[in-house]
């Protein structure tokens, strides 16, 4: 791919925009950035707090702890600890630096004030209102959409900056550029120094997190589970490391990752599989970044049709992206990336989504499996046909039926879960 096509940048472009640094889950981190930006606009600590969020975020939120708050869970957890400590300029790292004094602070605050939660039915499948009031003043916030995505905040009842909310109203670059051919493509023309800072953070941070998902316990310790009986076994390896990024990320864990497509645990299945093997095959530097390339593009290119929340789950497009990666840091040929894929999604895409919580690493263990397998089918002169359920010929007809799978024929199924996650 020549630098002067338009898809070579609006690659570079995409991977920017994806690959971005979070503290905790992100749809809790999201919610703690609309609390701070609210109350910078308020000016002051509120009194009410009033949480409107779409059924995907009531999901993603219930379960999974929010860092830095001395291990608090849920909607009003994350709200709080957003309006105390933080600071709405770093985003999804809006409460990546908080005192002991404030987490004190934090709890105090959730004892106090009144907040209040409720379904927002309506909307995006990406969804947070938050107001607070704070006597006769009020301030109101609004991300859909992605997780950064403001399109209202208001003082004292007047818009201050108000979007029109649509699906496209995202004010990103098109994903739709993407393919599999053209990402083949531009994994092995694009010039290094053009992505290495991208990926050289998402290497030492999903590194970091993953040994540290080894080191302490967290949740289920996925990880160390895996790890016991994968002796030499570099698969096995694979699987454990990044079960074990999760296993830290979901259960508290104050250090930051790289998120793919809104998510950190998609972002570490993407990468760390990779990393896994590039250590054992002893590759260089310049093949784990084109390596990498092909797997976060991959997974993108696969969540695009889906949308970032969804009762499908996104660590088996992530999954199949880490198999695409693998497979070319083996010498694997283009053929050999597409029908990785294909075996891939064939495999676990019934995975459904119930949420942020410790099971989510286990679910990337067995994503990252079938990545890993998928390839290894082809190297055997194996794989899933036209007309195997799901699977079209071709990777880009698969992949678009995965996508109308887990953007319309899961709707039903979300609401179920959400319905089951939410009864008392």
């Amino acid at each position: 791919m020549n630098q002067s096509n338009k898809k070579y940048s609006a690659y570079i472009q995409i991977l920017k925009e994806e690959l971005l640094p979070a503290m905790g889950c992100t749809e809790p981190i999201s919610l703690a950035y609309a609390a701070a930006t609210a109350r910078k606009v308020l000016g002051e600590i509120p009194d009410r707090v009033e949480i409107k969020v779409s059924g995907s975020i009531l999901k993603n939120v219930k379960s999974v702890i929010v860092p830095n708050t001395g291990h608090l869970k849920g909607l009003k957890a994350a709200a709080a600890a957003g309006i105390v400590a933080g600071d709405p300029d770093k985003k999804l790292e809006v409460i990546a630096k908080v005192s002991q004094h404030q987490i004190n602070a934090i709890k105090q605050y959730l004892e106090q004030a009144e907040m209040t939660v409720e379904h927002l039915e309506e909307g995006a499948d990406f969804d947070i209102l938050i107001t607070l009031l704070k006597g006769i003043k009020t301030s109101r916030v609004r991300i859909s959409n992605h997780h950064t995505h403001i399109v209202l905040i208001e003082k004292d009842g007047k818009p201050l900056l108000k979007q029109e909310l649509t699906e496209k109203s995202d004010g990103l670059t098109d994903r739709n550029l993407l393919n599999m051919e053209d990402i083949w493509d531009f994994i092995h023309s694009v010039d290094i120094g053009d992505i290495k800072e991208i990926l050289d953070r998402q290497i030492y941070y999903n590194w970091a997190i993953a040994e540290e998902g080894l080191r302490n316990n967290y949740g289920a310790n996925i990880g160390k589970v895996l790890l016991m009986d994968a002796h030499e076994d570099v698969c096995k390896k694979a699987k454990a490391m990044a079960a074990a990024g999760s296993d830290a990320r979901m259960n508290g864990c104050e250090l930051p990752v790289i998120i793919n497509s809104g998510s950190g645990n998609q972002g570490i299945t993407v990468s760390v599989p990779i990393l896994v093997y590039a250590k054992d095959q002893n590759a260089d530097e310049e093949r784990i970044y084109r390596a990498l390339a092909l797997s976060n593009l991959t997974a993108i290119h696969q969540k695009t049709p889906i949308g970032r929340l969804s009762a499908y789950c996104g660590a088996v497009s992530a999954g199949a992206g880490a198999g695409a990666g693998i497979a070319y840091l083996c010498g694997g040929t283009y053929e050999d990336v597409i029908h990785t894929i294909v075996n891939a999604l064939a495999i676990v895409s019934g995975i459904v989504c119930d949420g942020a919580k410790s099971s989510c690493a286990a679910k990337i263990a067995s994503s990252v499996e079938a990545g890993i397998f998928g390839y290894r089918m082809f190297q055997q002169g194996q794989q899933f046909l036209d007309g195997d359920g799901i699977v079209k010929k071709g990777v880009e007809a698969t992949i678009k039926n995965v996508g109308r799978l887990g953007k319309l024929g899961m709707q039903e199924t979300n609401k179920e879960i959400i319905k089951i996650m939410t009864e008392n």
